[in-house]
């Protein structure tokens, strides 16, 4: 069955607060597709749209090439797992994975043959009779798969459905959920703001801000060749330094920039990057892309002060201060290189920190993107008073 979905032209407001953007997009039959964004960009707001919980203020959504305005929630080809489960406490397994079928005038013995195998695909054999009180965060998750797939949706959405379990538990279940899905061959369409999650366990990703899509790729090409600097600092971690275009060159787009006080630099323009002589910009590079050089390197080269040395198994985190501008770099070694450095890895030494140009990425030079002190994290700018999700939803 054609699991394919389509938004064509959807812009979501609630009253005078555009949540969505004007928004196009394909997501394959078969595909796992995720939505990566902070908190209050707007993604489970367009999850709400394809479940038919909210109707779009403008535009069309298409489920196997059909489009569903007006098809109630109930009678769509999709299937929801919320964020708290949403299973019923006092139901057993098997009622609570056979539910959706009763509803749908299924007969007992099909019901129980449908939990039985699904118990199966999800690994639970034998869990059927238990009462979900009874069962830990990772089989309760498991469960509410199961109830999902009973009613053989084309498409299963999945709003952050891994954000209440421990680390450990979180690590096991993506490797559960992408299991599931290469089984069973259905859409999964994945909300979540943890990056971690979408590159593991996605075919491809949309990174969203304030109720757009910067981005949408691979995992490797969001993390290798951003499009946009919010996208460069969401993903995975980047020291952003701003300088001006001295030249271009080549069909890679190799840029030699002016550093100010850090000198000549260099990088390789983003994708869709299209640069001039003296234009503003700034060059990502990450911290694991810096590594301790001589003065015969050859390469760009930063003098740093360490202030902060952390050690964190298999790498080792340097805080770092340019000394040149005062600005703060972070340089991450592994194992090896932080092992023969050790001796120099102390506070208040001076070192000096290169990278290879193609590990760097040119982007326009679009303002800081906010960063949250506490945390580290990118987050969004004040988009107004009512949240993406605005709305009221209803959980089950």
């Amino acid at each position: 069955m054609d699991g394919s979905v389509r938004l064509e032209e959807v812009v979501m407001r609630f009253g005078d607060f555009t949540a969505i953007e004007r928004t196009s997009l394909e997501i394959g039959s078969g595909e796992f597709f995720s939505f990566l964004g902070p908190s209050g960009c707007g993604k489970t707001t367009l999850l709400n749209i394809v479940s038919g919980f909210l109707v779009p203020s403008e535009g069309q959504v298409f489920i196997g090439g059909e489009p569903v305005a007006g098809v109630p929630v109930n009678r769509r080809p999709t299937a929801m797992i919320f964020q708290n489960l949403a299973l019923f406490p006092l139901m057993t397994v098997f009622e609570n994975i056979e539910f959706g079928l009763e509803v749908r005038g299924v007969g007992r013995q099909q019901r129980r043959e449908v939990s039985e195998r699904l118990l199966a695909l999800v690994a639970l054999e034998g869990s059927g009779p238990k009462r979900v009180t009874e069962l830990s965060g990772g089989q309760k998750q498991r469960v509410a798969i199961a109830r999902a797939l009973a009613v053989e949706p084309r498409v299963l959405l999945l709003d952050e459905p891994l954000s209440a379990l421990d680390l450990k538990l979180r690590q096991h279940m993506r490797a559960e959920l992408k299991a599931i899905q290469r089984k069973t061959g259905i859409t999964f369409i994945y909300i979540t703001h943890d990056q971690g999650e979408a590159l593991t366990m996605s075919d491809r990703v949309a990174v969203m801000s304030a109720g757009r899509i910067q981005q949408v790729a691979d995992p490797m090409t969001l993390y290798r060749a951003p499009a946009t600097g919010f996208v460069a600092a969401f993903v995975g971690e980047n020291n952003r330094l701003e300088a001006r275009v001295i030249d271009v060159e080549g069909q890679r787009q190799r840029v030699r920039l002016d550093g100010g006080a850090l000198g000549e630099l260099s990088g390789y323009a983003g994708e869709g990057a299209r640069l001039g002589n003296g234009e503003r910009v700034a060059l990502y590079v990450r911290p694991e892309h810096l590594r301790p050089v001589n003065d015969a390197s050859g390469v760009p080269r930063f003098e740093a002060e360490i202030e902060a040395v952390h050690f964190e198994g298999a790498w080792v985190m340097l805080e770092t201060r340019l000394l040149a501008s005062g600005e703060k770099l972070r340089v991450q070694l592994g194992h090896e290189v932080s092992r023969r450095s050790a001796d120099s890895l102390a506070v208040g030494r001076r070192m000096a920190f290169g990278y290879d140009p193609a590990d760097a990425v040119v982007l326009p030079d679009d303002g800081s993107p906010v960063v949250d002190e506490a945390t580290g994290e990118v987050v969004e700018t004040d988009r107004g008073a009512t949240p993406a999700g605005g709305a009221h939803v209803p959980s089950a």
